[in-house]
């Protein structure tokens, strides 16, 4: 590689006898901050040659064979100190410092494009980050966040070395998970090993997300039919969510009662007539949910069994009592065995209780 300086050739390649060499051999410095580098112009080739330093802005001292570059604020976007020194040949033999010169974004920016207000899930939206007087662009970093998760990390193609003002958008797609979750982005300055130590960060606001988004019922499914036993407690549940707060509406059947309007229907104490079909339907203004439960309702055969062991016991206490009495007025004369009355024998023996006089 040539360069013109001077109205000589600078020779850069492998041609020089002893190449200078700056150090650092690469300078990141951020705008209109102090910077410094020394180049070793030769080791031998160049004691008796003419060399130099070739800089647009700071200061340049001389020592020896070393020349130090010192400024005391770089506001200066693209320059490339030149450290050279005139061959036997007439030509320069040069290095180049490499010099970055960068600007953290003055503001970074998060909103969704073209776009304002409440989400619907399953709609797709477009976030959009801008980023403000940035330099250098081409190294920037832009990443969009759902909270603390990536959603995409984007890069510009562009190679403008001053600032430049420079807007990243990502396509997304909502769901109901969303709904809460805060949006945001952050740019990021990527400068390389020579860089500073933590990369320049800038972040956006936090935008919270309102999605909105159909009913959704809570729990597990359901038997189908659903038996209960008349007397017993009966609920059903049709508890759902959903963004907006969903309304309910019951449907019963005919002869249970009047509607209901709560996510729970409760009926304390079930009768015949509360068997049938019972429609809950909920809505809000994104869609409507319906869900159906068959109830079937039998009788409590517990108490029918009660019932008929308490009268079968009751029948036998009168049938005891009447043959109790009917034995009791037949043989009141005499004595009997109490024993014989259960076993219901024919016959009894009285026995007397005076003493028998013969005539």
């Amino acid at each position: 590689m040539f360069f013109i300086s001077a109205f000589h050739v600078c020779v850069t390649d492998g041609n020089c006898a002893d190449k200078p060499v700056f150090t650092p051999s690469r300078l990141v410095v951020k705008f209109g901050d102090p910077t410094s580098a020394k180049c070793l112009v030769c080791q031998h080739a160049c004691l008796n040659n003419t060399y130099g330093l070739e800089k647009s802005v700071g200061v340049r001292t001389i020592n020896g064979t070393t020349i130090s570059w010192e400024v005391d604020s770089l506001t200066e976007w693209d320059i490339s100190p030149m450290c050279y020194y005139t061959g036997d040949d007439n030509n320069q033999c040069c290095s180049t410092l490499p010099v970055t010169v960068y600007q953290p974004p003055k503001n970074v920016s998060f909103s969704f494009l073209n776009h304002s207000g409440s989400m619907t899930a399953g709609h797709p939206y477009t976030l959009q980050c801008h980023v403000q007087e940035v330099a250098l662009v081409g190294n920037l970093n832009v990443t969009f966040y759902r909270g603390q998760t990536e959603l995409g990390r984007l890069q510009s193609n562009n190679t403008e070395k001053t600032p430049v003002t420079d807007t990243f958008t990502l396509d997304i797609n909502t769901s109901k998970e969303d709904d809460g979750e805060q949006y945001w982005c952050e740019a990021k300055l990527d400068l390389g090993a020579g860089g500073p130590q933590t990369p320049p960060v800038v972040e956006s606001g936090k935008l919270t997300a309102t999605v909105y988004y159909e009913p959704q019922l809570k729990g597990s499914s359901h038997p189908d039919p659903i038996t209960v036993t008349k007397g017993d407690h009966l609920q059903l549940n049709c508890s759902a969510v959903g963004n907006p707060s969903p309304s309910y509406n019951w449907m019963l059947p005919s002869a249970s009662g009047s509607p209901f309007s709560d996510d729970i229907l409760t009926i304390e104490s079930v009768t015949l007539e509360h068997k049938g079909q019972y429609t809950c339907s909920v809505h809000n203004n994104i869609g409507t949910v319906t869900v159906k439960f068959n109830v079937d309702v039998k009788e409590n055969y517990t108490y029918i069994i009660l019932a008929v062991v308490l009268s079968v016991i009751v029948l036998a206490a009168i049938v005891f009592i009447i043959v109790y009495i009917h034995l009791y007025k037949h043989n009141r004369m005499g004595r009997y065995n109490l024993r014989d009355v259960f076993h219901l024998r024919s016959q009894h023996v009285a026995v007397p209780t005076g003493e028998l006089i013969c005539g």
